[in-house]
């Protein structure tokens, strides 16, 4: 997961709970439809973003950027 990726989720999670707060759902359908409208939010940003040219969606875990990071950081210390 990179970085834009996690802020996005993040941007769904932040904008359901603020949502959730406005709204005061009673039940769980009108919970899960708070859920909806927060991940809409945040995928309306992500499809600007692509519009704008920049990649949001990698196929990579974290492990496997952590990995890739720490090797670069080990090639700079070499240089």
């Amino acid at each position: 997961m990179t970085n834009v990726e996690l802020i996005l989720n993040m941007l769904a999670e932040v904008s359901a709970t603020e949502i959730s707060k406005n709204e005061n759902p009673e039940n769980l359908e009108q919970s899960a439809q708070v859920a909806v409208s927060g991940a809409e939010v945040a995928l309306d940003a992500r499809k600007s973003l692509e519009k704008r040219g920049a990649k949001t969606i990698s196929s990579k875990n974290a492990k496997e950027i952590a990995d890739k990071n720490i090797c670069l950081e080990g090639k700079e210390k070499d240089s």
